[in-house]
């Protein structure tokens, strides 16, 4: 039986032949927000989940499962159309496998985007928010286990988890294309359930600004592989423990959908000025 290092790299080998021009920005698309970010893209080659060695194909609504090699505003680019989250049945480790096979593609920024449900009652849906912290309350981590040496060290360093030279330039970038832009930290839960009033509340005391069901993972073994991380969420409601209203899934991809232009638009700004 292969070890998950051997499935990362086998995985990886076989997406190597649909790389042109050697990108070192992935885009890792949330729920609703890539159609836009794909549709920015000059495409080169696509390679579905389902096609790639030992790559867990998402069943999540809204995600193509699929990897996108191009180029946004002449920078290649590897764009992954779809994520995996816990709530799908998928390990921590797994979440994270497609981190690893970037990482092993040469990728040294990653830009993460996710839709979130916002707890900070001075935002609205449809705000995009810069991802300056987060909390882990998925209650897993994609390290636990044997470390690999090659792919990081056994602690790796949580206190600057979303790099601030990024964060400065999707600052800079927002204001260059006139859209407002949030800051905050985000919360990141196991799902597939939503979140209670009390949860709420509890998660609104300990600072967390949003709150989703994925990118936690993701980001863990980005750090852990040395990338630069930009988090971008797009906030599709607000939760208010006061007045809790249901959160429908149709209601939050439409909202994403709405966002995906704006969102798209400052992820273009943001690679030209990284490029």
């Amino acid at each position: 039986m292969l070890s998950y290092e051997e499935k990362v790299y086998q995985a990886a080998e076989y997406l190597k032949p649909f790389i042109k021009n050697n990108p070192k920005i992935a885009i890792l698309t949330g729920t609703g927000l890539g159609d836009e970010i794909a549709s920015a893209a000059d495409i080169e080659a696509k390679a579905p989940y389902k096609d790639i060695p030992y790559f867990p194909v998402s069943t999540a609504p809204s995600h193509n499962a699929e990897f996108i090699f191009g180029s946004l505003d002449n920078i290649p680019v590897v764009i992954l159309f779809g994520r995996l989250h816990l709530y799908e049945g998928f390990s921590a480790k797994e979440v994270a496998f497609p981190i690893r096979v970037i990482k092993e593609l040469g990728i040294k920024n990653l830009i993460i985007t996710n839709a979130s449900g916002g707890i900070n009652p001075a935002f609205c849906a449809g705000d995009i928010m810069i991802i300056s912290d987060h909390i882990n309350f998925s209650g897993t981590n994609p390290l636990i286990g044997t470390n690999n040496d090659k792919w990081g060290v056994r602690f790796p360093d949580m206190s600057s988890v979303y790099n601030k030279k990024m964060i400065k330039i999707a600052l800079k970038s927002s204001e260059e294309i006139n859209i407002d832009i949030k800051q905050g930290v985000y919360a990141g839960l196991q799902g597939p359930s939503l979140e209670t009033p009390a949860e709420i509340r509890f998660l609104k005391i300990i600072g967390a600004d949003a709150v989703g069901l994925s990118t936690i993972q993701e980001v863990i073994a980005a750090v852990h592989s040395n990338m630069s991380v930009l988090g971008l969420s797009a906030i599709t409601n607000i939760a208010n423990p006061d007045n809790p209203t249901p959160a429908l899934l149709e209601d939050i991809i439409e909202t994403a959908n709405k966002t995906a232009a704006s969102l798209a638009l400052l992820i273009k700004q943001v690679i030209k000025s990284i490029g």
